[in-house]
């Protein structure tokens, strides 16, 4: 695609086109435009990740969000908050609290902090879900771990 517009194809400008991709609600371009990253040999990077994953979470396709955080992994990319935050989000969206729960604990196995977005992604799972209990249980240890609702 890049190279038909004769732009150079690097982290950057694959960057921005996932971003716009991403802003738009096109998820498919943006998934497209990080396999062709990759095949591409341009080195992806957390930021890249992290708009594919909110594209996906935009449009409601919490497993291809799930399957990227995986993907983060085996390449080797740092996984941060907010690729957890979007994929917990994308859960949300798609009823899958019980998913939103496993991003929420991996996070703590990646030694990664939750913040109030991670919380609020998870008590909003589990709400929309219908288990209250573990809603109610989450904003206690929210509260406990001094973080702001």
């Amino acid at each position: 695609v890049m190279a038909k517009c004769r732009v150079e194809s690097n982290t950057i400008t694959f960057s921005a086109a996932i971003s716009s991709c991403e802003k738009g609600s096109e998820w498919e371009k943006a998934l497209l435009l990080l396999v062709a990253m990759t095949e591409s040999k341009v080195e992806t990077s957390t930021i890249t990740f992290n708009a594919v994953i909110s594209a996906c979470g935009k449009c409601s396709e919490w497993e291809k969000a799930l399957q990227l955080v995986g993907v983060m992994a085996e390449h080797k990319v740092e996984r941060n908050a907010i690729a957890f935050n979007a994929a917990m989000s994308s859960c949300e969206k798609g009823d899958a609290w019980e998913k939103a729960l496993q991003l929420f604990a991996t996070m703590s196995q990646c030694e990664l902090e939750p913040d109030t977005i991670t919380h609020n992604a998870a008590i909003s799972a589990c709400r929309k879900g219908g288990v209250w209990e573990r809603a109610l249980l989450l904003s206690s240890v929210m509260l406990g771990n001094e973080v702001e609702p």
